[in-house]
């Protein structure tokens, strides 16, 4: 078993992320924009700020790398290659993504309907990230 190589992580966490803020950037901050500030607006708060969106993109690239980084961890055990990326892609959707969304669900803070797309899109998102940052990871 060889050693993770970080540079490789680095470089497919980015990846991974730049697929993540698209589609976050297209579903969330134009295709549901009106639905989140509606959102925002029923509880007294302003509509989503540039600086909001900058921490947004920058924790895009952190799940990013995080999602690599499981994959070059779960690599040794289930093989390289494009279905251990999804995998990893998934278990990242599963910690980031769900839990927050159950988590959410019952504080009734945000709509139901926003919170199942976010979950929903999220999948097939994490999914092609994975494939993504997958593509990019090479051993040392």
């Amino acid at each position: 078993m060889g050693k993770i190589n970080w540079g490789r992580v680095i470089l497919g966490g980015l990846l991974a992320g730049v697929v993540i803020n698209i589609v976050e950037y297209v579903v969330h901050g134009k295709m549901l924009e009106g639905d989140w500030n509606a959102a925002l607006t029923a509880l007294n708060r302003p509509a989503i700020s540039g600086s909001a969106v900058a921490w947004f993109v920058f924790s895009g690239f952190l799940v990013g790398i995080g999602m690599v980084w499981l994959y070059a961890a779960i690599r040794p055990r289930y093989g390289a290659g494009p279905r251990t990326a999804i995998c990893a892609g998934i278990g990242a959707w599963f910690f980031v993504v769900l839990v927050y969304v159950i988590g959410q669900y019952p504080l009734h803070l945000w709509p139901t309907r926003l919170l199942a797309i976010g979950a929903v899109v999220g999948f097939f998102e994490y999914a092609v990230a994975g494939l993504a940052g997958g593509w990019a990871y090479k051993e040392a």
